[in-house]
C-alpha cells in the first residue's frame, strides 16, 4: 500500500448525486451527522424533485444533498463543489456546473451506460470524453465491488444495487478523514430486525473506507480540523425538528398540553411525524382530513385549554386563512407555523422560497392583525417555535412563525438549550373565585383571560361573530365593532414593547446596510465575510418579528443611505418598508428555489456600492 498524504482545509463542500432511489440523501444525512459528531460545523442543503419516484435515470429524477462542513465560519450549504458524488450520468449532468475547477468527481460507473447517456442526453460517456479533463476523476465500478463483497449472503442483485450509497459513502469518510463509527451504529439500529441487510450494509461500508484507503488514485485525505465551539450538549437538527422540539418546551415551561392539528403537506409534514414520538411529554396530535380541519381541531383544542399550534405549506395557507380570521376574532392563543415553499399553487413543493411574507402579515378578511415571525436558520427555528408560543399565551392571540423548505430540511449542529434558561411562558387564565368577563383585558398586554371549559363560573360565548367590549355578547353596535377592531390592532402593535430592539452588526460606520430575513441569514452572514475580506465596509441586521416590527427599525433605516434587502421573492419585505416606513431600499431578489448563495449577494452589493460611489 502507498503512503498517503494529508492536506488540511478550513471546509470542504461535498455533494451526493444520483437517482431519487440512489440513496443520497441518506448518504448525505449520515455524512453531516457524522462529520457533526466529530466536532466540526456542517451545513446542509436537501436538494431532491417534487416526484415521489421519478423514472430512473431522468435529468429531473436526480436527487442531491450537499453538505459545507468546517471548524468555522459555516453559514450555508457553501457556494462551491469540492467533492461531487454522481451515481449516475444525468446526476453529474445536471450538478457538474456546481462543481470548481480542479474538484473531485467519484461516479458508479455502472450509471453511464447507454440507457443512461441517452436518457441523459449525452453523446458519448463523458468518463471517456475527455469533457473532464478540468477535474480529479475517479469513475468506480461501484456495482461490481458490492457484488464481490456480498457474493456469500445469496443476496438478491436489487438488494445489492441498494448497499451502492452505503459503499461510496465508506470511500468519502476515508477521503475526508472521518471515522465510520457513527454511520455503522446508526445502521446497527436502523437494520437491527433484518441481519442480512445490516451485514451487507456494514460490509460495503467497510468495504469503500478501505478501498479508499488502498487505492493508489487516491493518494490523499482532506483533512479539517474540529471547530471551537461553546461548551455542552449538541445534536445535528433540521429546522423542522428544531421546531417541534421548540413548541414542546414551550408547553412544558407553561405547563399545559401540548396540541397539533394538521395535514400533511410538503415541507411541513415532518413536524407531524417528528412530534408523534413525544406523547410521553403529553404531546398530542391529530392528522386531519385536510388544511381547514386541521387548524379548526387546533383552535378547539386552544378553547379547551391546551397550546395548539398548526402546520402547513404553500396553497395550505391559503385554505387555513378563514379559520386564522377565527382565531383572531376569539383571541385565542394559536400558533401557525408556515413552512413556505416554491409558489403559486402546488408550484415547487420540495424548494424553497419566501414568498408568503405579505399573505402571513396582510391576507386574512376584515382587519385581522396577526404577529409574524421568522427563523433565521434550523437552530433558530426552536427558540423561534418558543417565542411564537410566548407571545401566543401572553397576549392571547394566534401567530404565524415562518420558515421555509430550505430550513426545514437542512441541518446544523445545534447546542441543546438549558429548559431553565429559556424565557418565561405566562399564561393568563381566568380565576374562577372571580366574577368572569371574556373580553374584559389585562391593561398592559391588552389580553383577555383565558377561560377553560367546565368550569363554574366560566360560562361564556365564544364564536366568529363580532363581541361585545368586557362581556362578549354578540354585538353589532357600530361603535363597538370601531372599538374592538381598534383593541385587536393596539393589542397586536403593542407587542412591539416586548421584543428585542434590531440589533446592527458589522460595521455600524458604514453608509450602506444589508437588511435580510428568513433563512437569507447564513448568505448574509457569509456575504459579509467575503465583502470584509475585501475592506468593503457594510453593516448587517437580520429581522426576526415582522409584525409588528422592532421599535428601532424605522430610525435604524434612517441611519443608512443604502438598504440592500436580499429576498427570495419579488420585493416583499421590501414593499413592507418603503410603505411603513417611506424608505427606498434596494432590492436584491432571487426566486429559483434554491437558496442565495453567498457569493450572490456580495457581487450585488460589492456593485450597487461601485455604482453609487460612479453615481457621487
Amino acid at each position: 500500500m502507498m503512503d498517503k498524504t494529508q492536506k488540511y482545509f478550513d471546509k470542504l463542500t461535498i455533494r451526493f448525486a444520483g437517482d431519487s432511489g440512489d440513496g443520497m440523501q441518506l448518504s448525505g444525512k449520515l455524512f453531516a451527522n457524522a462529520a457533526a459528531s466529530s466536532g466540526k460545523i456542517a451545513r446542509t442543503f436537501p436538494d431532491f424533485p417534487s416526484e415521489i419516484r421519478a423514472p430512473e435515470g431522468t435529468l429531473y429524477g436526480v436527487s442531491a444533498y450537499q453538505v459545507n462542513f468546517g471548524k468555522e465560519d459555516v453559514h450555508t450549504p457553501g457556494d462551491e463543489v469540492d467533492i461531487l458524488v454522481a451515481m449516475n450520468a444525468s446526476s453529474l449532468k445536471t450538478n457538474l456546473k456546481l462543481l470548481k475547477k480542479g474538484g473531485i468527481i467519484i461516479t458508479d460507473t455502472e450509471g453511464f451506460n447507454r440507457k443512461n447517456l441517452r436518457l441523459s442526453q449525452y453523446e458519448e460517456s463523458p468518463l471517456e470524453s475527455g469533457e473532464l479533463e478540468e477535474y480529479n476523476l475517479l469513475a468506480l465500478d461501484v456495482t461490481k465491488n458490492i457484488q464481490q463483497e456480498l457474493s456469500n449472503l445469496g443476496m438478491s442483485p436489487k438488494n445489492i444495487k441498494k448497499t451502492r450509497n452505503i459503499y461510496v459513502l465508506g470511500v468519502v469518510f476515508w477521503l475526508t478523514g472521518h471515522d465510520i463509527s457513527s454511520t455503522a451504529n446508526w445502521l446497527k439500529e436502523k437494520f437491527g430486525k433484518k441481519p442480512e441487510m445490516l451485514e451487507a450494509n456494514l460490509k460495503v461500508l467497510d468495504a469503500g473506507y478501505l478501498f479508499g484507503q488502498r487505492f493508489e488514485g487516491l493518494p490523499e485525505q482532506f483533512i479539517i480540523d474540529d471547530a471551537s465551539m461553546q461548551a455542552g450538549t449538541y445534536r445535528n437538527i433540521t429546522g423542522n425538528e428544531a421546531t417541534a422540539l421548540g413548541m414542546v418546551a414551550a408547553a412544558e415551561n407553561a405547563k399545559l398540553e401540548l396540541f397539533l392539528g394538521s395535514y400533511p403537506i410538503t415541507p411541513a409534514t415532518e413536524i407531524l411525524q417528528f412530534i408523534s414520538s413525544y406523547k410521553s411529554f403529553g404531546v398530542r396530535h391529530l392528522q386531519a382530513e385536510d388544511e381547514i380541519a386541521g387548524i379548526c381541531s387546533a383552535i378547539g383544542a386552544s378553547y379547551g385549554g391546551s397550546l395548539a399550534f398548526t402546520t402547513t405549506s404553500g396553497p395550505g395557507l391559503a385554505l387555513k386563512v378563514e379559520a386564522s380570521g377565527l382565531a383572531v376574532m376569539t383571541e385565542l392563543p394559536l400558533v401557525i407555523i408556515n413552512v413556505q415553499r416554491g409558489g403559486p399553487s402546488t408550484g415547487l413543493p420540495t424548494k424553497p422560497e419566501q414568498s408568503d411574507l405579505l399573505m402571513s402579515v396582510w391576507g386574512r378578511h376584515g382587519e385581522s392583525p396577526m404577529p409574524v415571525l421568522a427563523a433565521a436558520s434550523p437552530g433558530d427555528c426552536f427558540h423561534m417555535a418558543y417565542e411564537a408560543s410566548r407571545i401566543a399565551l401572553k397576549y392571547m392571540t394566534p401567530v404565524i412563525l415562518l420558515t421555509d423548505g430550505y430550513l426545514a430540511n437542512s441541518t446544523e449542529a445545534w447546542k441543546v438549550p438549558d429548559l431553565n434558561m429559556l424565557p418565561k411562558v405566562e399564561v393568563q387564565l381566568a380565576d374562577p373565585a372571580e366574577p368572569y368577563q371574556p373580553y374584559k383585558r389585562d391593561d398592559d398586554t391588552l389580553s383577555r383571560k383565558w377561560a377553560v371549559p367546565g368550569m363554574k363560573g366560566l360560562e361564556h360565548r365564544i364564536g366568529g361573530l363580532e363581541k361585545a367590549d368586557i362581556t362578549g355578547q354578540v354585538s353589532h353596535d357600530p361603535d363597538n365593532h370601531q372599538l374592538m377592531v381598534d383593541l385587536r390592532q393596539q393589542k397586536v402593535d403593542g407587542i412591539a414593547n416586548d421584543i428585542p430592539l434590531l440589533k446592527v452588526e458589522g460595521d455600524t460606520e458604514s453608509d450602506c446596510l444589508i437588511l435580510g430575513w428568513g433563512s437569507t441569514y447564513g448568505a448574509i452572514e457569509s456575504a459579509y465575510k467575503i465583502l470584509n475580506e475585501k475592506g468593503v465596509k457594510v453593516a448587517k441586521a437580520q429581522l426576526k418579528y415582522i409584525n409588528p416590527f422592532p421599535q428601532n427599525l424605522g430610525d435604524v433605516l434612517k441611519n443608512y443611505d443604502k438598504v440592500i434587502v436580499p429576498e427570495m421573492n419579488k420585493g416583499q419585505l421590501a414593499t413592507m418598508l418603503r410603505a411603513k416606513y417611506l424608505k427606498e431600499v434596494i432590492q436584491v431578489n432571487k426566486v429559483k428555489g434554491i437558496p442565495f448563495k453567498a457569493m450572490e449577494i456580495a457581487s450585488e452589493v460589492e456593485a450597487i456600492i461601485q455604482t453609487e460611489t460612479e453615481l457621487v
